[in-house]
């Protein structure tokens, strides 16, 4: 009796011990799909290290440089990253997919001003939100230590931040011999217009390290082309890619001053922006000695630019100096015209004399002169007394 009691109650613990598994797997589910709904599904240890790309050390890189690039939302393949500007079901834009990691406290924000991403540099989200107009409610299970706030998807204004300003590596590294461009931090910005003037003022909003950020954008599918509607590229590849276009604001120098303030005229900037793109791009180029086939075209062109320019020189003196002549002909014409007589003869006699002296002329040869040689003889200059007596 007892043995057939002890096992109906294991038979009952073990119902709601399956029931309870059901019920959680059932919740974790459905916090998965919230999850991803909202652009900040969880993201494991091993899944962060799979998506994070690896700086490389000191040691295995031989040049570098720190470019800062404007990436607007409104140029190019751009739009992607604003696309939709608000949630529906293609999904979230990036800037929704940071402010909703923020406000969970899943990944951390940088002051926009010092440009260091450590501990001691991180912003306080209260003061953020307090500074940009953006209303928050503390979300339950909110505490000091971890903070976790809640707002309404329209009290963000996704649609006022149309470009980003980004921070971008170039770095020859020596175990792979190329040149690669990596995107270290992407920075927020706000576009506002004066009540007053009626002008577009940007407000850069903080910093985010996008290797924080990329399994998160992985998730997020994208169309970068409007004859093609289908979603092929992630957001993290399209800055894996490098898929975005941006100018170049500033480069790290030793006064931190902006290009703009090294180079306040508008011609003197497109210059220097112009300057350093073509450097970067022709960089790694630059490094190799191409081969001879190419080394021959090259000069092949090169030659065929300098014939066709000299060319165009000679023609334009040729056409000049056909010019001049003309004028005289024209003068030579009327003089001809005054001197001119009524009588068919001369006429006739002049063109044929013309005819027959211009003919000669065509077929006058200058001939060579053979030298003389041994056999010849010799002109002594003396005339035989027969000849002297006739």
């Amino acid at each position: 009796m007892k043995s057939l009691r002890l096992i109906i109650a294991l038979l009952f613990l073990g119902i709601v011990m399956g029931s309870n598994a059901q019920v959680t797997r059932r919740s974790g589910s459905d916090t998965r799909k919230k999850d991803k709904k909202d652009g900040a599904a969880t993201i494991t240890d091993r899944q962060q290290s799979f998506y994070e790309v690896k700086v490389p050390s000191d040691a295995d890189l031989q040049w570098m440089k720190v470019i800062y690039r404007e990436v607007d939302l409104s140029k190019g393949k751009n739009a992607a990253l604003l696309y939709p500007e608000m949630p529906n079901e293609d999904g979230v834009n990036l800037y929704f997919i940071i402010m909703r990691l923020l406000a969970k406290n899943q990944i951390s924000a940088y002051k926009y001003e010092d440009e260091i991403f450590n501990d001691e540099h991180k912003e306080n989200l209260a003061e953020v939100f307090y500074n940009f107009g953006i209303d928050y409610t503390e979300a339950k299970g909110s505490t000091e230590k971890n903070p976790i706030y809640e707002f309404e998807d329209a009290d963000i204004r996704a649609n006022q931040v149309l470009s980003y300003y980004i921070i971008e590596k170039w770095e020859f590294d020596t175990r792979s011999n190329q040149m690669k461009a990596r995107v270290e931090a992407l920075c927020p910005v706000l576009h506002q217009e004066d009540d007053w003037s009626g002008e577009t003022k940007r407000y850069p909003m903080f910093w985010v390290k996008l290797n924080d950020i990329r399994p998160y954008m992985a998730q997020q599918y994208v169309f970068t082309d409007d004859d093609n509607n289908l979603a092929r590229y992630s957001i993290d590849d399209f800055f894996k890619l490098n898929m975005y276009t941006g100018d170049i604001i500033k480069t790290k120098n030793l006064r931190n001053l902006s290009l703009r303030q090294m180079f306040p005229e508008e011609a003197a900037f497109k210059h220097a922006q112009d300057s350093i793109e073509r450097r970067l791009r022709s960089f790694n180029q630059d490094l190799w000695v191409p081969p001879l086939e190419v080394l021959q075209a090259r000069a092949e062109a090169e030659e065929k630019a300098r014939a066709e320019a000299e060319g165009e020189l000679v023609e334009g003196e040729e056409g000049a100096a056909a010019q001049v002549e003309g004028e005289a002909a024209s003068d030579g014409d009327e003089e001809k015209a005054v001197t001119r007589t009524t009588k068919r003869g001369s006429k006739s006699k002049d063109n044929k004399s013309t005819k027959k002296t211009s003919s000669k002329a065509k077929k006058t040869k200058i001939k060579e002169r053979k030298p003389k040689t041994s056999t010849q003889t010799v002109n002594t200059g003396v005339r035989s007394v027969r000849n002297r007596k006739k």
